[in-house]
C-alpha cells in the first residue's frame, strides 16, 4: 500500500529515514524536471534539488500540511535556484540551445524523418523557452510541464494567483510570437535552400 505524503511526512519528523527516502523517489524526478526548465543547467537542477531537499529534511517539522508537500518543497528549491542565480550573477537561461531536446519515442509506424522533424519541433520549442524572461518561463513551466494548479504556482512564487493568471497568459503569447518568428526564419531558410 502506498503511503500519502502525511503519513511519510509524519514518518520521517519521528525519525524514519526511510519514510523520508520513500518521499525523495516519489518527488525527485519532477523536482529535478521543473528545475531543469527553469535553471537551464542539469549540473545547477541537480545541486539545487539535492540542497532542496536536504533543506526540506531538516525543516520537515515545519511543514504545517496547509499545501501539497511537493509545493512545500518546490517553494525551498525555487528560493535556492534564486539565491543560486544572484551568487553566479547569470540569468536564469543562461544559453539558448544547450544541446537538451526531451527524447522522442517515435511510434510504431514513425519514420526516421518524422522522428527527426518532431526532435527539431522540441528543440524549437525549448530554445524559445529559454529565451522567455525567468518570471514568465517559471509559471509556463510549472503549469505547462509539470501541471501544477494555480493556488500552488502563487504560493511557490509567493505571488497572488491574479499574477500567475496575467503571467502565463503573457508567457504563452511571447512564446507563440518567438516560435513564430523562430518557424518563419526556418521557413525562410528551408525557401532558400530549395531555389539554389
Amino acid at each position: 500500500m502506498n503511503k500519502s505524503d502525511l503519513e511519510l511526512i509524519a514518518e520521517s519528523v519521528d525519525g524514519q529515514t526511510t519514510a523520508f527516502d520513500t518521499l525523495v523517489t516519489r518527488y525527485q524526478d519532477q523536482l529535478y524536471n521543473a528545475l531543469f526548465q527553469i535553471l537551464r543547467s542539469a549540473e545547477d537542477a541537480r545541486d539545487v534539488s539535492q540542497e532542496a531537499f536536504i533543506m526540506a529534511w531538516k525543516k520537515l517539522e515545519t511543514f504545517r500540511g496547509d499545501s501539497e508537500f511537493f509545493t512545500w518543497l518546490f517553494r525551498i528549491a525555487y528560493n535556492l535556484a534564486m539565491t543560486r542565480a544572484r551568487k553566479k550573477k547569470l540569468p536564469m537561461a543562461s544559453a539558448a540551445g544547450n544541446g537538451y531536446v526531451e527524447a522522442v519515442s517515435p511510434g510504431p509506424m514513425q519514420r526516421p524523418s518524422d522522428r527527426l522533424e518532431l526532435a527539431e519541433q522540441q528543440h524549437q520549442v525549448h530554445t524559445a523557452l529559454a529565451e522567455l524572461p525567468e518570471e514568465f518561463r517559471t509559471v509556463l513551466v510549472l503549469k505547462e510541464m509539470e501541471d501544477l494548479k494555480y493556488e500552488q504556482i502563487a504560493e511557490i512564487l509567493a505571488i497572488p494567483v491574479g499574477t500567475v493568471r496575467s503571467r502565463l497568459h503573457r508567457a504563452r503569447l511571447i512564446l507563440r510570437e518567438k516560435l513564430e518568428r523562430i518557424l518563419s526564419g526556418d521557413a525562410n531558410s528551408n525557401h532558400l535552400k530549395a531555389t539554389h
